[in-house]
C-alpha cells in the first residue's frame, strides 16, 4: 500500500549530506564526499554544514529521504536529531569500531525520532541505477540485477573490485557491520519484492536471531535465487556436550541444514560467490530442474577428464562424453550439443573449448550462440585461456550462457544449480507440528518434564527418557531400575532372559566409556553376580561418582538389525535440530550423521536419512533384508513432534536404535532438559527456526444454505485450485480483487500466493466439494501480509461468485482476525475499489473505518484495529 520503509534508504529520491565545514572534516567524511561526487545522483543531493544554525524553516529546505552523516563520532547523536528535525525518513552512518552500547543508543534515539537508521558500523551502500555511492567500498559498480548483502565491508570491497571487468551488474550493495540498525532480515524482505533485483548474494559472519532471518530468507529464496557465503566454522561447545548428538553436530552443520530448508544455496569460497549467483540468475527459477545427469562436449580429452573428475567429487553423474578431439569445428560442436540435449538421462550439458590451433574459439562460441534458441536443457560453457577465449566468455555470458575459465569452476557452478533445485523442493515442504500418526500423550509427556524440572533435575534417567519416548509412541525396550542384586535377579526373571544390565547415573553421559553395560546375561546367577561387578567396575573407573544405579532390560534380539542413532540438539540461534546417522558404541568415531530442522514430514525424513553414508546399509545389505523404511520415517516424525511440542528439550540421544525388516526399537535413551524452562500446554512454536504449518487454524464453517466448508491455511499444492478459482470468476469479480483484467494468475504470482511464510503471511481457504467423490474446490480466500512495521498487515478477500449472500466473506474475515491477533498484529489495512460497494458494505459491518485514499483516488482505505 505505502512505499516500503527501506526505500528511503536503498532507493532515495533525494539525499542530504550532514558534514562539517571544509578543512574540518574527518578523513572518512572526505572519502564519502568524494565517492558521492564521483558520479551524478539521480535526484537532489545537498551538502549541509551540520554546525550552521538557522530557523527550522530554513533547515527544512534541505529535507530529503536519506541523510548521510559524514561527521565525527562525537557528533552522531546531534546529527541524528538534526536529520529528524529536517524531516528525513532515513539516515546512514558509515564507520567502524563502535561499541554495542553506543550503537544501541544511536538506534534508540533514531527510533524515538521516527528515523530509520543504518549503521553505525557498516561500510555504506550503493544503488547503482540511481548513481548513489554512499560507501567506502571503492568506485560505483555497474547497474544490474544482482544484490549484495554483507557483514564485512572489506570482503565486499574486494568482491566488487574483482568484478569491474566481468560484466556483472548490481541493483543494491549493502555492507553491514556488527550491531546494525537495519538487519539482514529486513534487507532480505526488501530485496524479495524489489523489481530491480533478480538474484541475491549474502555474506554472513554471525547470526543471533535465526527465526526472523529464516523467515525472510525463505521468502526471498522463493522469489529469486539466493547464494550465501558463511565465514567462521568454529564449533565451540562440543567439549561440554552431554549427548552424542550434541557432540556430533556443529553450528556450521546446523547452518547448512537451515539453508537447505530455506531454499538457498551455500558456497564455500568468495571466488565462487558471484559466479554461482550469476549462473543461478540464468539457470535457476523457471529453468528445467537439474538433477545429476551431465553430458560433456569437448574438443580435447584433458578438459573433459578434468570436468568428469570434478563432477564425481561434487556428486554429479556424467552421462556422456563427446570428445571432438581435433575435429572441434563449429559444425561438430552444434551436432554434439544437439545430440547431448536429446539424451533422456541428461539434465544439463557442459560445452568445453581448449585453445587448440585448429579449433577456432570465436567461431565455435558463435555456433553455440546460434544454437541457443533450440536449447531445451541448461547449457554451460567453459572457454579455457585468454585473448579470444576471454572475448568468447563475455559474449556467451551476455547472451545468457554462463561461461567459465576452468572446467572445475563450470562443474562446481552446475552442482550449485542442482542443489538450488533440490533446496527449492525442500522449501515447498510445510509440515505441521504433529504428524498424521496417532496422537502422542502430550499431557503425560509434559507432566513428566514438569516433575523433573520441579525437582531441579535437567537430566532424565534412562527409565524416564524411555517413558517420554513411549509417550510419543516410539517403540522402546522395557527398562526397570533395580535397587539390589536380588532385585535385578527378580526383574530379569520376570522380563525373560537374556537381559542387559546398564549403569544408571545422571553423571555419566556415555555408559560404555566406563564399562557401564553388561549384555546377554542368560540366567539369574549371571544377573545377581553381574549387578555387583557392574557397580564395582564403574566405581573403579570413576571413583567420585555416587549417584549410581542399575537398570535391567531384555535383550532386543535383533541379530541382523542395523544400529542407528537418532537424536536432538539445541543450537542457540536455530533452536532444536533433528540428528540421524550410524549408531552404536563408536558413534562419535564413525561421525556419520545428518541434520534437519523440525518440523518434518515423511519426505523430509527420508531425505534426512539419504544424506548419511549409512543409508546404503538400510536396503538389503550383506545378506540382511532391507529395513522397514516406513518405521524409520515414523520414528523421525515422532522425534520432530517432540522437538515441536516440548520446548524444554535441549539434548536427546536414542542410541542405539535397532532397525530391521520388522520395524525399529529404541534400546537406550538419554534426554537433557533446559535447566529453567516454562511449561506450556499450547506452545507457540517460537523456539523453532521454521514456523510449522498452522494446522490448529483449520475448522468447519457452515453456510446459510446448509453447505459445509472446511477452512484451513493455504499450502503450496493449492496452486491448481487457486488458479481454477480465478478462472471461474466473472470479469467484475476479478477486477474487484486484482484491479486488473487478468484471466489467470501468472506463474510467479501464483507461487507467491500459495507458498507463504506463515510467520509473516496468512491465507485461509474455504474448501468445499460439489459431491463426495469430487475434488475439493476453493469457495473463498482471506489473506493478510504483514507490513514492515510488524504491527499492521494488509488484507484481501476473494469469494467465489456462487457463494455470494451466504455470509462466507464475513466469516472468513473473522477467522482471519483470529490468526492476525495470534500473530501479535494490531491493525488490518486494505484498499478497496470505491466502486466495489458490496465489499465496502461488508468491511463496514465488520467495524472497519473507510477513508479516501489520497494516493489512489479510485480506492478507499479501510482500517480495523484488532
Amino acid at each position: 500500500m505505502n512505499a516500503h520503509p527501506l526505500s528511503a534508504l536503498l532507493a532515495p529520491r533525494s539525499v542530504v549530506v550532514l558534514t562539517g565545514p571544509e578543512g574540518q572534516r574527518t578523513a572518512e567524511a572526505e572519502q564519502l564526499l568524494a565517492q558521492l561526487s564521483a558520479q551524478p545522483f539521480q535526484g537532489p543531493c545537498a551538502i549541509l554544514d551540520a554546525h550552521v544554525r538557522g530557523s527550522l524553516a530554513d533547515l527544512a529546505q534541505s529535507r530529503a529521504d536519506l541523510a548521510i552523516l559524514a561527521l565525527p563520532e562525537s557528533e552522531w547523536l546531534s546529527g541524528v536529531e538534526l536529520a529528524s528535525r529536517i524531516g528525513c525518513r532515513a539516515a546512514l552512518i558509515v564507520g567502524s569500531g563502535v561499541s554495542a552500547d553506543r550503537a544501541v543508543a544511536l538506534q534508540r534515539l533514531a527510533r524515538r525520532e521516527g528515523l530509520l537508521l543504518a549503521g553505525p558500523n557498516g561500510s555504506g551502500l550503493m544503488t547503482p541505477r540511481l548513481g548513489l555511492n554512499a560507501s567506502l567500498m571503492g568506485p560505483l559498480v555497474p547497474a544490474g540485477g544482482l544484490a549484495v548483502l554483507s557483514q564485512s565491508g572489506s570482503l565486499t570491497a574486494a568482491l566488487l573490485d574483482g568484478t569491474r571487468t566481468s560484466g556483472v551488474g548490481f541493483s543494491t550493495v549493502v555492507a553491514l557491520g556488527p550491531h546494525p540498525g537495519v538487519d539482514l532480515a529486513a534487507l532480505l524482505l526488501y530485496l524479495a519484492v524489489d523489481p530491480h533485483t533478480h538474484s541475491i548474494v549474502v555474506h554472513l559472519e554471525g547470526l543471533t536471531q535465526a527465526r526472523p532471518f529464516m523467515s525472510a530468507l525463505r521468502l526471498a529464496a522463493h522469489a529469486k535465487p539466493v547464494v550465501v557465503l558463511k565465514t567462521g566454522r568454529r564449533e565451540e561447545g562440543r567439549s561440554v556436550a552431554q549427548t552424542h548428538s550434541q557432540a556430533l553436530a556443529g553450528h556450521d552443520d546446523v547452518f547448512d541444514a537451515a539453508l537447505r530448508r530455506a531454499g538457498a544455496v551455500r558456497v564455500n569460497a568468495s571466488a565462487e560467490l558471484l559466479a554461482v549467483a550469476k549462473c543461478l540468475g540464468v539457470l535457476g527459477r523457471g529453468s528445467r530442474p537439474v538433477q545429476k545427469g551431465l553430458a560433456l562436449v569437448s574438443n580435447g580429452g584433458g578438459p573433459a577428464v578434468l570436468a568428469a573428475d570434478w563432477a564425481e567429487r561434487v556428486g554429479l553423474a556424467v552421462t556422456a562424453v563427446q570428445d571432438l578431439s581435433r575435429g572441434g569445428t563449429p559444425g561438430a560442436y552444434t551436432a554434439a550439443v544437439l545430440a547431448a540435449q536429446s539424451r533422456a538421462d541428461t539434465d544439463a550439458v557442459l560445452v568445453l573449448h581448449a585453445p587448440l590451433l585448429d579449433s577456432p574459439g570465436a567461431d565455435c562460441a558463435q555456433a553455440l550462440l546460434d544454437l541457443k534458441p533450440e536449447l531445451s536443457k541448461p547449457v554451460l560453457a567453459c572457454w579455457m585461456g585468454e585473448g579470444v577465449a576471454a572475448e568468447a566468455r563475455t559474449r556467451l555470458g551476455a547472451a545468457g550462457i554462463p561461461c567459465f575459465r576452468t572446467p572445475e569452476a563450470a562443474v562446481g557452478a552446475l552442482a550449485h544449480v542442482a542443489a538450488y533445485h533440490r533446496h527449492q523442493h525442500l522449501l515447498q515442504q510445510t509440515p505441521s507440528p504433529l504428524s498424521p500418526l496417532p496422537p502422542p500423550d502430550l499431557e503425560g509427556a509434559r507432566l513428566l518434564i514438569d516433575t523433573a524440572l520441579a525437582q531441579r533435575r535437567s537430566v532424565l534417567s534412562e527409565v524416564e527418557s524411555k517413558a517420554l519416548l513411549a509417550a510419543f509412541r516410539i517403540p522402546v525396550t522395557g527398562t526397570l531400575r533395580a535397587r539390589s542384586a536380588h532385585d535385578a535377579m527378580l526383574i530379569a526373571t520376570q522380563l525373560g532372559f537374556p537381559v542387559a544390565l546398564k549403569i544408571d547415573s545422571d553423571s555419566l553421559p556415555h555408559k560404555t566409556e566406563v564399562n557401564g553395560v553388561m549384555l546377554d546375561l542368560r540366567d539369574a546367577r549371571a544377573v545377581h553376580a553381574g549387578y555387583d561387578r557392574l557397580l564395582e567396575q564403574v566405581r573403579r573407573a570413576l571413583p567420585g561418582v555416587v549417584d549410581l544405579g542399575v537398570t535391567v532390560q531384555p535383550m532386543a534380539g535383533k541379530s541382523r538389525a542395523r544400529e542407528l542413532h537418532v537424536g536432538l540438539i539445541h543450537e542457540p540461534s536455530f533452536g532444536p535440530v533433528v540428528v540421524f546417522g550410524a549408531g552404536g558404541t563408536q558413534v562419535e568415531w564413525i561421525r556419520d550423521c545428518a541434520m534437519e530442522l523440525p518440523p518434518l514430514n515423511r519426505f523430509l525424513a527420508r531425505q534426512l536419512m539419504m544424506r548419511t553414508r549409512t543409508a546404503v546399509t538400510l536396503d538389503a545389505w550383506r545378506g540382511a533384508p532391507a529395513v522397514q523404511w516406513e518405521a524409520l520415517e515414523a520414528l523421525l516424525l515422532r522425534v520432530s513432534e517432540m522437538a515441536c511440542e516440548l520446548p524444554q528439550l535441549r539434548e536427546m540421544d536414542i542410541n542405539p536404535v535397532l532397525a530391521d525388516e520388522h520395524g525399529v526399537v529404541a534400546v537406550d535413551a538419554r534426554i537433557v532438559l533446559a535447566a529453567e524452562a516454562p511449561a506450556t500446554v499450547t506452545p507457540s512454536y517460537a523456539h523453532l527456526a521454521i514456523r510449522p504449518y498452522p494446522a490448529h487454524l483449520a475448522h468447519p464453517l457452515a453456510l446459510r444454505d446448509g453447505r459445509i466448508c472446511q477452512v484451513r491455511p493455504i499450502q503450496p499444492d493449492d496452486a491448481e485450485r487457486l488458479q481454477a478459482l480465478v478462472a471461474s470468476l466473472s470479469p467484475e469479480s476479478r477486477y474487484n480483487r486484482f484491479a486488473a483484467t487478468l484471466t489467470e494468475l501468472p506463474p510467479r504470482l501464483l507461487a507467491q500466493f500459495t507458498l507463504i511464510d506463515y510467520e509473516r503471511e496468512m491465507a485461509l481457504l474455504a474448501l468445499y466439494r460439489e459431491a463426495p467423490d469430487q475434488p475439493e474446490r476453493i469457495a473463498a480466500v482471506a489473506r493478510y501480509t504483514s507490513q514492515p512495521d510488524g504491527e499492521s498487515a494488509e488484507f484481501s478477500l476473494l469469494v467465489a461468485d456462487g457463494f455470494a449472500g451466504q455470509g462466507l466473506g464475513s466469516r472468513m474475515m473473522e477467522s482471519l482476525f483470529v490468526a492476525a491477533r495470534e500473530q501479535g498484529l494490531q491493525r488490518l489495512d486494505g484498499l478497496v475499489l470505491k466502486a466495489n460497494t458490496a465489499m465496502l458494505r461488508l468491511v463496514r459491518g465488520l467495524g472497519f473505518s473507510i477513508e479516501p485514499c489520497s494516493e489512489e483516488p479510485d480506492f478507499r482505505l479501510v482500517r480495523k484495529p484488532l
